[in-house]
């Protein structure tokens, strides 16, 4: 034990304590900022805590090419792609390089995860396209957009057709893909040529070359044709014409080396003492009088002129190449006497047209056949026809009949069908064209094989309908008729002229016209098919193919060669042909002619004919009631002709919307067929009595 732990232990003595007096305030207390740090703390870890438990998670994906930024409208925390928000609608804005921004809302619900997707639009695309050679129509999506060289276009994203049209060279088509995002994109187009270089030559040089009726150069020569079916002639003076049609493919050329010219041949101009007379040369018919004869040079030709009731002319000519000589041959008539026994004594008497005096009568006529009529106010006309015969007179009684008159007015000017067309009378025989040749001359440009010339006569009177038939009249006899479209442009609404009907079609629907108005069917019919005709029925039928020529061609005292008159092209838009806008329909167009129509037209849409019938030269051929056939050049006349009973193929008349050359758009133009066609329709026709 330590002297420590024996120590005296020390007494520990309580101290005095005194209570405070009363009412004597506390001692202060000291201030603690901790606290309030905690308090600080403390809430706003419950509000953090409160937005975490009660927000949602968001994820924004934008789709675009470049980064983009976003920015949300409201209290949102990111996370990368995500965002926490409380549910609630917000404002969204995406932002990018190279697209338009886009603002949107975006509804946040109470699931855990959600997100959303923005897909930016692009800004256009800036193109550029040059083109060899410069100056070519640049179109987008059909659209015309300029001409090359063209810089920095503004171009939508996306998949494009871009097409590249210059005169003279193929069109250029292909698929363009726009990046956009203001990024520049450029094209170079080498264009290729449409023509074909065609090398000609002729002896004697120095003839002109026409191409589709152009002059294009003289030979020798290389020239640039442009692609397809073109007419190639050569010409010099004394020398006959030469051509050739071409087909041509671009970019494949073609040498038609050394053309020897022929010595043109001369031309005779023949008239007769009287008009009207046939001539032959070397046999052959050429037609009637007055006529212009091509007489190949260098030899004599046998020529010959006759007509009924005159004695027939022979004699030669010759003529030096390009030579011109102009003939009248007299023809000395062969007479008859005809004696007219008249009642009453006050009537007319007209021969041939011409009047000869009222009442009875004794005339020396021409030896061959002559028309007669008796006519007298208030008495039916009587026509008669009589050939005087030389030495032996002959006898014409006439007795005029008022009934016979009545039964005359009763033959209408114009009649109407059960289907609302309109049917014209025409009376060719008391005309002065009558009497005509069908056909067309050899050097006619455009003339085609099949038009031979030879004579006919029409005497007995007939209807012919204004305009075609139409879909609506035609739907009448065949409800599920459809005459179709073209490339989007239809053949088929109510008042185009009905097409796609066959030859046979169309003579059952005269037919059927007939038997609806209670007349006799003028086409012989078995089982539906058409085996025939019977010339003396008044039933409604097809023109003959003479009537359409009449009808088309006869104006006035002249013969048109096109239905606007004698020159070609026309300069008005006078019929429906394949103009400047069918071009992408037909191919071949009529250059520099509008008439509005890329197909056929409402019927009537261009003015009528002098004889008041619409459409005979245009909008749709027509078929006539003729089987197809080649005539014989034998000078033989044919009076009111219907050809055969039946055929395989039947004549078709005039141009249609699809046509445009100079030998289609020619009144003597023929073509044939059996079968429909998108641009063959008809007309009607019938017997007056």
């Amino acid at each position: 034990m330590s002297d420590a732990d024996n120590a005296p232990l020390e007494a520990i003595e309580p101290s005095a304590f005194e209570p405070l007096e009363p009412g004597a305030a506390p001692p202060p207390r000291r201030a603690n900022p901790l606290r309030w740090v905690l308090l600080g703390t403390a809430a706003v870890f419950l509000l953090v805590m409160a937005f975490l438990l009660t927000a949602r998670s968001l994820q924004v994906v934008v789709i675009a090419e470049n980064p983009a930024e976003v920015d949300i409208d409201g209290l949102a925390l990111p996370f990368g792609e995500r965002y926490l928000l409380r549910p609630g609608t917000y404002q969204v804005t995406a932002t990018a390089e190279g697209y338009h921004p886009m603002v949107t809302e975006v509804t946040v619900n109470d699931r855990d995860s959600q997100r959303a997707e923005l897909v930016l639009r692009p800004l256009p695309g800036l193109l550029s396209v040059n083109s060899q050679p410069p100056g070519a129509k640049v179109l987008i999506d059909g659209e015309a957009v300029g001409e090359t060289p063209l810089a920095d276009l503004p171009v939508e994203a996306g998949e494009h057709q871009l097409q590249v049209q210059l005169d003279r060279y193929l069109p250029h088509a292909q698929p363009l893909e726009i990046t956009g995002r203001q990024l520049p994109q450029g094209m170079e187009l080498a264009l290729s040529p449409a023509w074909a270089e065609v090398s000609i030559d002729s002896r004697p040089a120095g003839a002109d070359i026409l191409v589709d009726g152009e002059t294009v150069a003289t030979t020798p020569a290389t020239v640039e044709i442009l692609q397809g079916e073109r007419q190639l002639i050569l010409q010099l003076a004394s020398f006959a014409d030469w051509g050739q049609i071409l087909e041509l493919t671009a970019g494949q050329p073609q040498d038609l080396g050394t053309v020897e010219l022929q010595p043109a041949a001369g031309v005779l101009e023949l008239a007769s003492k009287p008009a009207g007379a046939n001539v032959t040369l070397n046999g052959e018919f050429q037609g009637q009088t007055p006529l212009t004869l091509e007489i190949s040079p260098g030899r004599k030709h046998r020529l010959a002129v006759f007509k009924p009731g005159y004695r027939r002319y022979n004699g030669s000519v010759e003529l030096p190449a390009a030579g011109r000589d102009e003939r009248t041959i007299s023809l000395k008539a062969q007479l008859g006497e005809v004696r007219f026994e008249i009642s009453p004594a006050n009537a007319i008497l007209r021969v041939d047209g011409k009047p000869r005096g009222r009442g009875s009568q004794t005339l020396s006529l021409p030896a061959f056949e002559h028309s007669v009529e008796v006519a007298l106010e208030g008495h039916a006309t009587v026509r008669r026809r009589v050939t005087p015969r030389p030495g032996l007179q002959q006898l014409v009684q006439v007795t005029l009949q008022t009934e016979q008159a009545a039964r005359m007015a009763r033959l209408k000017p114009e009649i109407t069908t059960s289907l609302g067309q309109t049917l014209l009378l025409f009376k060719p025989g008391e005309s002065a064209q009558a009497d005509f040749t069908m056909g067309a001359s050899r050097r006619e440009p455009g003339r085609r094989a099949n038009e031979v010339l030879h004579p006919v006569s029409l005497r007995r009177m007939f209807y012919l309908s204004t305009t075609e038939v139409t879909n609506a009249q035609f739907r009448l006899y065949q409800a599920d008729h459809n005459s179709g479209q073209i490339d989007g442009n239809s053949l088929n609404r109510e008042h185009q002229p009905a097409v796609q009907v066959s030859w046979q079609q169309a003579a059952s629907f005269c037919n059927w016209l007939s038997k609806r108005e209670g007349l006799p069917p003028f086409y012989r019919e078995t089982k539906g098919i058409i085996n025939g005709y019977n010339p003396s029925a008044t039933g409604y039928r097809l023109p003959s193919e003479a009537e359409w020529a009449w009808a088309a061609r006869a104006d006035g005292p002249n013969w048109l060669k096109f239905p606007w008159g004698d020159s070609f092209p026309p300069t008005l838009a006078v019929e429906n042909y394949a103009d400047n806008t069918s071009a992408y329909v037909t191919g071949r167009i009529l250059n520099g002619y509008t008439d509005g129509h890329v197909t056929s037209a409402t019927v009537a849409s261009f003015g009528p004919n002098s004889k008041g019938l619409y459409d005979l030269g245009g909008n749709v051929a027509e078929w006539a009631h003729d089987v197809y056939g080649i005539p014989s050049a034998n000078g033989a006349t044919q009076t009111d002709p219907l050809g055969p009973q039946g055929g395989d193929n039947y004549v078709i008349r005039g141009a249609s919307w699809a046509h445009s050359k100079i030998a289609e758009l020619r009144l003597s133009h023929r073509d044939y067929g059996q079968a429909g066609r998108d641009d063959v329709g008809f007309r009607l026709a019938r017997y007056a009595e």
